[in-house]
C-alpha cells in the first residue's frame, strides 16, 4: 500500500514538475566537444558553418582532395581527444545484464530478450540522443576543474514488447528515464527511477507504432491502474534493478559508439 502511494505521489510530481534536476552520473567526463556544447560563453562563440566574411582554406597539397592548416588540427585534436576518451573508458566491453537477458546489437540500437513462462519479453532501445543536456550555468561559475565536471550518463527512452502465444498482438509500454529521478541515494527510499509513458496493443514484431491502434497516455491515468502495470513489469523482470543496469550497458554502448565515431571521423579527415 505505501508503495502504491509513493508512486501516486511520484506521478503527480511528474506531471507538475516542469524544470528538471540534472541526471545522475555514471562516467568520467572528458568529452570536450559535449563540454563546450553546454558551456554559455564557449556557445556564444562557436563557430557557424555558414559566414559571410570568412577566408578561402590554404590548399597545402595538389592532391585531389582539399586539405587545410583547419584539417592538420582538426585530425591533431581528434587524436588526443580519442587517447583521452580511451583513457576514460570503464569497460572495455559491454557489461551483462542479470536476469538471463539475451542481447542483441545493431549499430546503436540494442535489444533484450528473455522467455518467462511461455511468454517473450523484447526490451528495445537506442544511445543516439540519450545523453541528457546539461543544465545552463552562471558564465562566472563555468571554469571547474575536471574532477568537479559531471560524469556523463546515457538514458535512453525504453520500449518493452510483452508477446503471449495465445494473444493476437504484443501489448508495448514505452518507457522513460525522468531526469529528476535517476538513480537513488544510500539511505533514501526507493522508488520507480523510470516511468511509463504510454501503453498500446501493437501487431508482434511490428518496428513502427501504429498510431490507429488505441494508446494509453499515462498523464491523466489513475494511479491505481498505472501502479498495477508498473507491478506487470517488474513481475517480468523490467524494475529498478533492470533500470540501473540497463543504464550501465547504455552508457557503456553509447561511449563505444562515440568513440568509433571518433576514428571514422579522424579516418575521413585524414583520406586523401
Amino acid at each position: 500500500m505505501l508503495k502504491s502511494v509513493s508512486r501516486a505521489v511520484q506521478l503527480a510530481a511528474r506531471l507538475s514538475s516542469s524544470v528538471p534536476s540534472a541526471p545522475a552520473a555514471s562516467r568520467a567526463f572528458p568529452r570536450s566537444v559535449w563540454s563546450l556544447s553546454h558551456s554559455g560563453a564557449a556557445a556564444a562563440s562557436r563557430p557557424r558553418l555558414l559566414t559571410a566574411a570568412r577566408a578561402l582554406p590554404t590548399l597545402s597539397c595538389g592532391c585531389r582532395s582539399l586539405h587545410t592548416e583547419g584539417d592538420k588540427a582538426f585530425a591533431e585534436f581528434l587524436t588526443d581527444e580519442i587517447k583521452e576518451e580511451k583513457k576514460i573508458q570503464k569497460n572495455k566491453g559491454l557489461p551483462k545484464m542479470s536476469g538471463g537477458w539475451e542481447l542483441e546489437l545493431n549499430g546503436t540500437e540494442a535489444k533484450l530478450i528473455r522467455s518467462l513462462s511461455g511468454e517473450k519479453v523484447t526490451i528495445t532501445f537506442n544511445v543516439n540522443n540519450s545523453i541528457p543536456p546539461q543544465l545552463e550555468e552562471d558564465p562566472e561559475h563555468t571554469q571547474k576543474s575536471p574532477e568537479d565536471e559531471p560524469e556523463i550518463v546515457s538514458t535512453p527512452n525504453f520500449v518493452v514488447e510483452v508477446t503471449k502465444p495465445g494473444a493476437k498482438s504484443s501489448l508495448v509500454f514505452d518507457c522513460h528515464f525522468p531526469e529528476d529521478e535517476t538513480g537513488h541515494a544510500e539511505g533514501e527510499e526507493e522508488s520507480d527511477i523510470f516511468t511509463i509513458r504510454e501503453v498500446s496493443f501493437q501487431p508482434e514484431g511490428d518496428t513502427e507504432w501504429k498510431e490507429t491502434s488505441y494508446t494509453l497516455n499515462t498523464d491523466s491515468l489513475d494511479w491505481a491502474l498505472y501502479d498495477h502495470l508498473m507491478d506487470f513489469l517488474a513481475d517480468r523482470g523490467v524494475d529498478n534493478t533492470f533500470a540501473d543496469e540497463l543504464t550501465e550497458l547504455s552508457t557503456a554502448l553509447e561511449h563505444q559508439e562515440y568513440i568509433k565515431f571518433l576514428e571514422d571521423l579522424s579516418t575521413f579527415v585524414k583520406s586523401k
